[in-house]
């Protein structure tokens, strides 16, 4: 991904609009990227700022809540990962009793000379 396409996607990423692949890319480029890293900083101080002040909050701890949204970011891409891989797993497993079903069916047929 290019800094050009991750600063596109900055505002995306602070209204959780981003697919959970583009997600993912925009995340490992932040993190390896200062200069878009520090973008991201910038947009997202300006919005979590005027939140707070539309809700009347009063908590400012801006560089705390990009970290904590980036970390829950990141964990929502290894559920992604985890879900992907035991989807995954039951269609193999799946496919595989069905074979094995198919085949037992077979020999029942074999043996009761249907063949």
């Amino acid at each position: 991904m290019t800094c050009r396409e991750a600063q596109q996607m900055i505002m995306p990423y602070i209204n959780h609009q981003l697919s959970d692949d583009d997600l993912e890319a925009f995340l490992t480029h932040v993190k390896g990227c200062p200069e878009c890293r520090e973008e991201l900083e910038i947009y997202f101080t300006v919005d979590y700022g005027i939140r707070q002040l539309d809700d009347d909050i009063g908590t400012y701890d801006i560089p705390g809540a990009l970290e904590r949204v980036l970390e829950q970011s990141w964990e929502h891409v290894r559920r992604v990962h985890v879900l992907t891989v035991l989807r995954y797993v039951f269609g193999t497993l799946s496919a595989l009793s069905l074979t094995v079903t198919f085949l037992l069916q077979l020999r029942i047929w074999w043996q009761a000379g249907m063949f």
